[in-house]
Formats: structure tokens, sequence, C-alpha cells
């Protein structure tokens, strides 16, 4: 059977045949196709001389008829701002109905009551499901830092004649049914410039260009076995090679240029895919999930009501935060809200009081409004800016340039950022975990015999910005001169030695030495004595420990690093032999 012939028997089950004009009306076939695929059918055996189904063809739809459902709920729907910092877009309320639960209710309208979940952000918002629904959840740990892809693959042993459901989609008719008889990927009508996919003649998916739209795609599919062995197959396959980290499911679909399934194509209204707070707004103006802290902020703060807030957007998702762009009166602004765990690492306070000392000395972003108790921060954003190139020299020095401009301003505030406590802290939040790293003991036992070295080296104490990454450097023009550099985000500053922040630009970029030594060089014109050169290197060493505790902390949150974590844990350990070395050389040379 071809695809229209398999639709056609698809609606003869369900409504006894009457004549072939209203089947093509069912079926959205021209009456000559109804008309070809009827005696095609009937010659092959699936139907007899009155259009009824034969026993052949009862038992073709119970060889690939659905058996459960898998449903993907894991991941953080970014884009979801400022709505997923309270709820997962699973658990949305859409006219009345929570979205995961109106799949789950429609699963169980055609009888598939085997359905697992699998959950990672928010996972344990999801456990109620399993007592209401007898759902079972998968947990995805890796959801921070993979995407749908890795979700799927943890459910593979599930996988055979199956629904495939993302948890954030409306239907407003039913999508499942009793009856499949072959796989298909669901499309809509709506033209996407953002699908991979277009639907052909032969009811077909095949690539599409990037600079052409496509059909809109929506991301349910039914697999029968057949296929589910091969989808097993290759998403195994893809799963082993870290470059598909960020990849969707459907990825898994694809052989020599097209979907190894079929086109099922439904109108753009009766499914509604809901990816951001505005989409939300737009389907369901009485949805409770609208109410957010941060909206709510945004309205007070600037004096406008919710609708004049558009274009939200959100931004990259920083190591401590998530921040979010949006439009308002013809301006844009920046949300910033604190992400996991951050009450534990930052005091508000301090932050507010830093903000204060430096308001007026042309070195940060101005701050419009800042919650020292919860730490939400709206700042106006700078149009054409962009970040420091770490690798372009010249990006380089002019924010050397400006670290060493606020450093010489010797401003003072009431705390101090402890390089060794701080390690201490970060370890104590792990609670009864042990490092990951099985010689940690070891190498915290050779970072802290640093201290003496650096105590003696330290000349004097100033508002250091700690967290000198740099992204945190924004360029508001080409000229690369100090006015037009803003050092942005102040939570973890505090009085420290600024050499500090020479030895942590370089860990964020993940400097080899010889970058090291350049952007020490490009930091001291005037020419770096060894001692502090020496001193540099044991802060290198000192500060990658204490990033490599902070990763081990969101770890235990489900926030994953990837590299940047290991590659802190290898500066602690590969600048205190540096700096052994270093004391080698210079005592040998004594000794001469």
């Amino acid at each position: 059977m071809n695809i229209q012939e398999k639709d056609i028997l698809q609606e003869l089950l369900k409504e006894p045949y009457i004549n072939q004009r209203i089947l093509a009306e069912n079926c959205g076939y021209s009456l000559g196709m109804v008309n070809r695929s009827l005696k095609n059918l009937e010659k092959n055996g699936y139907l007899d001389s009155y259009m009824a189904l034969t026993e052949k063809a009862k038992n073709a739809f119970k060889d690939t008829s659905p058996q459960n459902a898998i449903i993907l709920a894991a991941g953080f729907g970014m884009r979801m701002v400022p709505i997923n910092m309270e709820t997962t877009k699973g658990l949305l309320e859409v006219n009345g109905e929570v979205l995961i639960e109106r799949i789950i209710k429609q699963l169980y309208e055609v009888n598939i009551y085997e359905i697992y979940i699998v959950v990672g952000f928010m996972k344990e918002h999801y456990e109620y499901l399993i007592d209401k629904y007898q759902v079972k959840l998968i947990v995805n740990s890796e959801y921070a830092s993979k995407n749908n892809l890795h979700s799927l693959k943890k459910a593979l042993p599930y996988l055979s004649n199956t629904y495939i459901v993302p948890c954030d989609i409306w239907c407003e008719k039913n999508p499942f049914r009793k009856y499949e008889l072959y796989s298909w990927y669901m499309v809509s009508d709506l033209v996407d410039d953002n699908s991979w996919v277009r639907v052909n003649r032969k009811m077909e998916l095949v690539s599409v260009p990037d600079s052409i739209g496509g059909n809109a795609m929506i991301g349910i599919a039914y697999l029968t076995k057949e296929q589910s062995t091969t989808v097993h197959i290759t998403l195994s396959l893809l799963c082993q090679d870290s470059q598909h980290d960020g990849a969707f499911w459907e990825e898994a679909l694809f052989e020599k240029g097209r979907m190894i399934v079929s086109a099922r194509v439904v109108h753009f209204s009766d499914v509604t895919e809901i990816n951001t707070y505005e989409e939300l707004r737009e389907f369901d103006k009485k949805s409770s999930q609208l109410k957010s802290d941060a909206i709510d902020i945004i309205c007070e703060h600037l004096n406008v009501q919710t609708e004049e807030i558009s274009n939200i957007t959100v931004l990259k998702k920083g190591m401590t935060n998530r921040s979010f762009l949006f439009d308002c009166k013809g301006d844009k602004f920046i949300m910033r809200i604190p992400g996991e765990g951050t009450e534990q690492l930052i005091d508000r306070k301090k932050e507010a009081d830093i903000y204060k000392t430096i308001c007026d000395k042309k070195i940060c972003d101005d701050v419009i409004y800042l919650n020292a108790s919860n730490g939400y921060k709206i700042t106006k954003f700078l149009e054409n800016a962009r970040v420091c190139d770490p690798f372009n020299e010249k990006d380089v020095k002019a924010c050397m340039q400006k670290l060493r401009y606020f450093h010489e301003q010797s401003l003072v505030v009431a705390h101090e950022f402890d390089l060794f406590e701080q390690i201490e802290f970060y370890e104590s939040l792990w609670g009864n975990n042990k490092s990951v790293y099985r010689d940690y003991t070891h190498t915290k036992e050779n970072v802290f015999s640093l201290k003496s070295y650096i105590d003696v080296h330290v000349k004097r104490k100033v508002l250091t910005h700690i967290d000198a990454v740099p992204d945190n450097f924004l360029f508001t023009d080409d000229c690369c001169n100090l006015d037009s550099i803003q050092l942005i985000d102040w939570e973890y500053a505090g009085m420290q030695d600024p050499h500090v922040d020479i030895a942590m630009f370089c860990i964020y970029s993940l400097y080899d030495k010889e970058h090291i030594d350049k952007t020490i060089e490009l930091y001291f014109s005037e020419g770096c004595h060894k001692d502090i050169r020496v001193k540099i290197y044991c802060y290198i060493s000192v500060c990658g420990l204490l990033w490599s505790n902070w990763c081990e902390y969101k770890r235990s949150l489900g926030v994953e690093f990837g590299e940047y974590s290991l590659r802190q844990y290898r500066y602690a350990k590969d600048y205190y032999q540096i700096v052994q070395n270093e004391w080698k050389e210079e005592n040998e040379s004594c000794i001469e």
C-alpha cells in the first residue's frame, strides 16, 4: 500500500463506506485518487466488494497500531523566560488545562496508557503525574548540557509502536489515534523560515536549505517497530559524538536528505506550540502563568502595562544567572534573573553596595533597578555592543587597560572576596558528597601551600571585579577606547589584590601559558616584575580550584559546564607545578 491507500483504509476503519465523494472529503484526496486507491485495496485483499475491511486489513492494523508514548519534558524551555524560572513548560496552564495533562488525557482517549515522560529541569514538579495518571518518569541528568536527542536516548528501550510528543504542544483536536498503519512526522501547512523540511508531492519530508522556508515542524511523531529499530541505531550513534550534544531528536529521522517517515500535515490552527511568554499571552490572556515576579517588577519600575512589554528574547544563559531582553516604550532593556542555587553564592546586599560605589565612575552599565534581596536587576540594553574576543590582541589590550584604570581608582567597599575561604565555602556546599576528582585532597593541599607566597607579595587590596570574564567586557564602538568599554556583572566583586582579575580573565579565556604571559604584559605596559608574575601564576592555580569547586556545586543542582569545569581543575594542578618550577629555577640561580 502507498500512503494514500493507507490513509483511505484508516478512514474506512473509522467510518463505514458511504460513497467516494464523502470519502474524498474526509481524506482530503481527489475523487480520482480515491477511486484508484479503492480499486487497488480491493485487488490486494484489504477491502471486500462492499468496501469493508478484510481480515488481512485488520491484521495489518494490529501489527502497526500504537502501544505506548514518550513525552519529552526535560529541557529548560529557555525561550519561555521569565516563566521558566517558576514553572517548566510542560506544566503551563493553558485554557484551564495543564499542557502535559491535556496530552496524557488525549492519549488515554485512544487507549494509550503506557506513557513515559523524560524529565530533567524541575523534575520533581512532574512527580505527581505518577499517582494521577500512572505514568513512568525517566530522568535525563544531562538536560542542562545536551538537547532532546539525548532525552529520547534515555527512552530507547521503550521505543516500538510509539508516539513521540513534545510537552509544550496544545492540540485543539486529538492528534492521536487508536490505529496507525505507518510512521509519520507531523508538520503544519504554515510556512516557517526555521523549518528544516518541506512536504513533496509524494508526502515525503525532504530537507530544505537554510534560506528557504519549509513546513512548520510540530514535533509529534509516530514510529512503527520497523522505523523504531532504525531510529534506535541512528540515535545511539549520534549520541556517541559530542558534536551532537545540542541536536534535536529529529536528526535521527534523516537519511540522504529526507526523513525516513512520511509527512502528516495538519492545519496550522489545529496545533499550537507555546515557546515564549508572548505566545502564551496571545493564546490565553487569562493564563495564571502570565503572572510573573519579573514581569510585575518591570511594570512597576518602568511604569508600564504588561501589554507594553514585547519582543521578550532569552539571552545566552550565563553561568550564574539567566537574562532576557525585552522592548518597552521604544527602548530595549535586560532583566537579570538569578540562576539555580545563586542565593547560596551571592550576597545581593553586597552587590548593591558595589553598584553604589561604581555608579559614577564610567566603569559599568547603568542599573535601573536592583533588588538587594532576590537579585533581580534591570539595565538598559547597549545597542550594537559586542563582547571581548579573548584571542584578538587589540581587544585584550583594551580590556587590560580598562582593568588597570579601574584598579588605579583604589575604590573601597566593606567586604572582601577571600579566595581561600571561598574555596572552603564552595566545598561545604557539596554537603556529604565528595569531589568527583580522585586526587582532590592532594590538589587542594598543593594549592593552599601557595597562600604564604601570595600573602607576602600582596602590596595592596582594592575593589576587584573577580568575575573578569571576557564576556563581561562590552565594547560599544570599534575604537577600543576606555570610555567605550563597559565592565558588567559585579556579583562576586570585593576587596582583593587587583592582580586576581588578570588571573581570572586568563582562566575564563582558557588560555595556554603563552597567552597568559602575553596578557600579563598587556596589563603591565611598563613591564612586570618576576615576583608579580609568579604571584599571578599562583592566583591562576588558586582560582582554578575555586571555580572547579563552584562547578561541582552547580553540578549537584543539575547544571553542567562541560570542558570548562575540567579545564579549571587542570589550571589548579598545572599552575601549582609551574610555580614550583619557577621557585626551583630561582633557587638554583641563587646557588650559582
